[in-house]
């Protein structure tokens, strides 16, 4: 389970199955991957692919923006590339981890976030997009190498880790401290944890 240089897997959508009113599958959920993509390569996509900035609005649109995004939206896998997206299928980590900062206030407030998580000092974030929903912001952040010896396996160190830096991002920028339904999203930390692309043209990278 070598890092990968920010390589992980991508997911065409849905991510759910999809059924019509009457409860007959349309569409089965997408559990292999299509391919793999890098950092650059999930850029490009947030800022300059055609289809998938039509499926963001299609989304934000939608009455239900949770549902519309399990259905519309394809998604990647930040930690790593997966033979299979589920639990013991992964194959690589990415060396990168995620933080989801959602639900905030408005539009505005989510760029702020964007720009304070993209240039903390200790973060080392190597690219933050506003999330599906246009409230939230999506971090990919570096994670430490794993060495071997640890007395935890790989996947444990690397929820450990994640947790710990959402712990830091909720101490430190967390605009709702009262209300727990806001801010940082700590389910990021399961390794097989999807995250949403969406399009957003002033996502940040660093090279």
């Amino acid at each position: 389970m070598i890092q990968t240089n920010g390589v992980m897997s991508f997911f065409d959508a849905p991510i759910a199955p999809v059924k019509d009113d009457a409860g007959r599958l349309l569409r089965a959920a997408t559990l292999l991957p299509s391919r793999t993509v890098d950092l650059a390569e999930v850029y490009r996509l947030v800022t300059a692919d055609e289809h998938l900035r039509q499926l963001t609005d299609r989304v934000r649109a939608a009455k239900d923006t949770n549902l519309a995004k399990r259905q519309c939206l394809p998604y990647v896998t930040p930690f790593g590339t997966f033979s299979r997206r589920r639990c013991g299928y992964l194959t690589a980590f990415s060396g990168v981890l995620p933080i989801d900062v959602d639900k905030l206030e408005s539009a505005e407030e989510a760029e702020e976030m964007k720009q304070v998580l993209f240039h903390d000092p200790y973060l080392d974030t190597r690219l933050a997009f506003i999330s599906p929903g246009g409230r939230g912001v999506k971090a990919f952040i570096r994670m430490p190498s794993f060495r071997p010896g640890q007395d935890e396996d790989p996947a444990a160190f690397a929820a450990r880790y994640a947790t710990d830096a959402m712990n830091y991002v909720r101490y430190l920028y967390n605009p709702h401290p009262d209300d727990p339904c806001r801010g940082v999203d700590f389910s990021g930390k399961d390794v097989v944890r999807a995250c949403f692309l969406c399009h957003d043209k002033k996502a940040l990278i660093r090279d």
